[in-house]
């Protein structure tokens, strides 16, 4: 037994050692904190300043920019117009990480910031029953929204195009249609579209009776979840909704959404109006509503760099209406000169 509980302190003692080997920056800025820190070696490794005081110096720098660099979160909220309008996450630096980066650098260097999100308090979970009609205002994303309840002539061709502008979409599928396409919902859900639910018809149904209602969405939402799908949305036909609709789809764990902006390509054939309509009124959080038409085709790569040139990114409405920040934008290792 004696024997057995020495070779376990060794080997305990062997994997502190391997740590602190691989990592000598995190290991001295431990020695710092303890008021261990009297040589600049670390494990064998040498450590890249000379002691305390530039731990010291690093850190008074970082923590005195951290406070004017941070960003703060926004939480969601019931609009008189936009009804429920998400949260949008905040940023702040990560003090110990850009402490870690910093600390392998001159004093007199640059500092690597390395960020982290900050969730708001209120997010859209956590609102009441309402419809969606936009993104976060402040998020400088767009989300490409297709209906879906008739024929399939022009889908192949989309998803080739929005493969081409690697973009992913959502697709809200009526049930009927599903149920004859069940080939192609699964190839849009396996390019990484987002399938979601359109109800089962492809009337209104405002008209319907409760039990109807909830038998249109349940319905659809059982073969979704055949195909894997996990969905959050529901958009009804046509825009056309009540307060019953929207608290049943609640109810089933789906919030209702419809749109900032009707492309219109199914009223017109020229791809060159809907061009003109997305480009005089795309923002930021707004949510494009177009349907599997030879106009949206032929207008799709259009959108996307139009969107582009106005520096928003184009994904699916999941993506839009998450509190997260849009990749690309402050979050990582970002390099800022700072005065001190």
């Amino acid at each position: 037994m004696e024997r057995k509980l020495g070779a376990t302190a060794v080997l305990f003692a062997f994997v502190l050692l391997v740590i602190h080997a691989v990592n000598p920056i995190a290991a001295y800025i431990d020695s710092v904190k303890t008021g261990n820190a009297g040589v600049r070696k670390t494990a064998g490794a040498a450590a890249p300043n000379s002691g305390r005081q530039e731990f010291r110096s690093w850190q008074e720098r970082i923590s005195h920019e951290a406070a004017n660099l941070r960003i703060e979160p926004i939480d969601a909220k019931i609009d008189p117009i936009w009804k429920a309008v998400p949260g949008y996450n905040g940023i702040e630096v990560d003090i110990d990480k850009t402490l870690q980066l910093a600390l392998e650098r001159p004093l007199s260097d640059s500092i690597p910031f390395v960020y982290r999100e900050v969730r708001p308090a209120v997010e859209l979970d956590d609102l009441p029953p309402a419809p969606v009609y936009r993104g976060n205002p402040h998020k400088p994303m767009t989300a490409l929204m297709f209906h879906v309840a008739w024929g399939d002539e022009y889908l192949p061709e989309l998803l080739d195009a929005l493969k081409e502008a690697d973009v992913r979409a959502t697709f809200f599928l009526s049930g009927g249609w599903l149920a004859k396409h069940r080939e192609m919902a699964a190839r849009i859900a396996a390019e990484g579209h987002e399938l979601s639910n359109r109800g089962y018809s492809a009337g209104t149904m405002s008209g319907l009776s409760r039990a109807q209602i909830y038998e249109e969405i349940s319905e659809t939402e059982k073969m979704l979840e055949e195909l894997g799908v996990k969905n959050k949305w529901f958009s009804p036909p046509y825009g056309d909704y009540d307060e019953r609709m929207v608290r049943i789809a609640h109810g089933m764990g789906l919030r209702t959404v419809l749109w900032t902006l009707d492309a219109q390509d199914w009223k017109t054939p020229d791809p060159q109006r809907i061009i003109s309509n997305v480009r005089d009124r795309l923002e930021p959080g707004t949510l494009v509503l177009l349907h599997p038409t030879e106009a949206a085709l032929k207008a799709l790569p259009e959108i996307v760099e139009i969107a582009r040139q106005k520096g928003l990114a184009a994904g699916t409405v999941g993506e839009t209406l998450a509190s997260s920040r849009v990749p690309g934008k402050p979050g990582g290792a970002v390099e800022r000169k700072a005065e001190f």
